[in-house]
């Protein structure tokens, strides 16, 4: 597929069909709270749905409750394993590049500063890790597991955003395009994925192009189960280059909400970090990762660990050459990586599970302005836009 600036204009005019239509009928009939009430006890999948839930929000679960049929297992195993292999990696990508790739979106910074996220990154950062964690668990999609409801709570969070944005007159539409429109979130779906697999090269893991190949694929099928549009979703890693790096250039950009989302998120990564020496790493990590540009649209500050931290591939390079040479040290170093995310996720959430409610109004003082495959060198796809 050929993705051009006018096919990105047309799915900034769309959003999610059958999330959009329940969010509004129980907004209609008076039923958020009911919803919401009745939904944190339904966690996980193969629960009996609880008497007295709105019959529309019935009816979405129910057609919301299975995988797409196309699901390839195998795939989603290579995946998994992928993901044990390299889970603190991938955590350090999602904290220090992701999230502050999406900052540096000024519609998407100035459309998560009007759901809270601007006063409480937090949690932000503890419901992204939880949904990863959630869909990389063995089981992720069987009876007891997390994922599926987690996936149709946030489905329908992103509906009652695009509702209280489009109802209250808090967004400009005509400018803007629809809030979390099928563009931005086929954007956020390359900001899980492809960019990860960037950072993680950029932090010299090795990884095979097998296992970075099905990391891509889990994310294609989280899109659908969040209701992106199949027809338009990059299907394999060069065209999510190539829709990755029209949609940041179409976009991308300094905002003072992108600043003060930054400047939380390290403030908050600066209280997990123990102590007060190795705080600049944060800023330093963050630079290191989106680059100089980013970084000042972004006004992270520059340290002296600027320079040391571009030592940390060769650091991380070796760890994983001792890793991939001795099963022992391997099995060790993925233990310890396993139990470095548990604690970051427990520092993020307080050793609460995050909920995800549709919140009846917006904040208006936030305001809108198997095996695991043999690991080598995963090369990403060259740039598609030049510099």
């Amino acid at each position: 597929m050929t993705y051009t600036a006018a096919s990105m204009d047309a799915l900034r005019t769309e959003g999610d069909e059958l999330a959009d239509a329940t969010v509004a009928t129980l907004f209609e009939r008076g039923e958020v709270g009911t919803f919401n009430t009745l939904m944190r006890y339904v966690s996980t999948v193969g629960q009996e749905l609880p008497e007295g839930l709105p019959d529309v929000a019935r009816e979405y679960l129910n057609e919301t409750s299975t995988p797409p049929a196309w699901v390839d297992w195998g795939e989603m195993e290579k995946a998994r394993l992928f993901f044990i292999d390299n889970n603190v990696h991938i955590s350090t990508a999602l904290s220090f590049a992701s999230m502050p790739a999406c900052y540096v979106l000024p519609h998407v910074a100035k459309l998560l500063s009007s759901t809270h996220s601007l006063k409480y990154p937090s949690k932000r950062m503890a419901e992204t890790g939880q949904f990863t964690v959630y869909l990389m668990q063995p089981g992720a999609f069987e009876a007891g597991s997390r994922f599926i409801p987690a996936a149709q709570k946030v489905r329908l969070l992103h509906a009652s955003i695009r509702h209280h944005l489009k109802r209250e007159d808090r967004w400009d539409t005509a400018a803007l395009g629809t809030p979390i429109c099928q563009e931005d979130m086929i954007g956020g779906q390359m900001m899980f994925s492809i960019q990860v697999l960037d950072a993680l090269h950029r932090l010299g893991i090795h990884m095979s192009n097998e296992g970075a190949e099905a990391y891509y694929y889990a994310w294609r099928v989280v899109g659908a189960i969040l209701g992106i549009d199949q027809d338009h979703v990059p299907k394999d890693l060069q065209s999510a280059r190539e829709f990755s790096d029209l949609y940041m250039t179409r976009h991308m950009g300094p905002s003072e909400e992108g600043a003060q989302l930054t400047r939380q998120l390290i403030d908050l990564y600066e209280e997990v970090v123990p102590g007060t020496f190795f705080d600049p790493i944060v800023s330093a990590l963050i630079r290191y990762l989106i680059g100089d540009t980013c970084a000042d649209w972004l006004q992270v500050p520059r340290t002296t660990w600027d320079t040391v931290v571009k030592a940390a591939p060769a650091l991380l390079g070796l760890l994983e050459t001792i890793e991939d040479r001795s099963p022992l040290a391997g099995w060790a170093l993925d233990r310890l990586g396993h139990l470095t995310s548990v604690f970051e996720l427990s520092s993020l959430t307080r050793g609460r599970v995050m909920h995800y409610a549709i919140p009846e109004q917006l904040k208006n003082d936030f305001g809108v302005s198997g095996t695991i495959p043999p690991k080598s060198r995963w090369t990403p796809p060259s740039a598609t836009i030049s510099q």
